[in-house]
């Protein structure tokens, strides 16, 4: 299966001692996503679309999933048909 980098609007908030908690995605088709819980940040690569940032592993609508932050942009890995 291949996948490539879409990027996404995120809504995020900013904790007094720096770090960035996604709280929302925003597709392009004007779908959203809230996110339920992140379950861990890590600076690591996209093994799937390529590129690399911070890593934010999350739980949406009960589904494990990545999103990352790339210097100012955010993405995720979506499936390609």
């Amino acid at each position: 299966m291949k996948f490539k980098k879409t990027y996404v609007e995120v809504t995020a908030r900013f904790t007094p001692d720096g770090k960035i908690i996604p709280l929302k995605i925003l597709w392009n088709d004007g779908s959203s996503f809230y996110v339920d819980k992140v379950l861990d940040i890590r600076p690591a690569a996209s093994l799937k679309a390529g590129g690399a940032g911070i890593r934010y592993t999350c739980r949406i609508n009960m589904v494990e999933t990545y999103l990352f932050l790339e210097e100012n942009k955010w993405f995720v890995e979506e499936k390609c048909l």
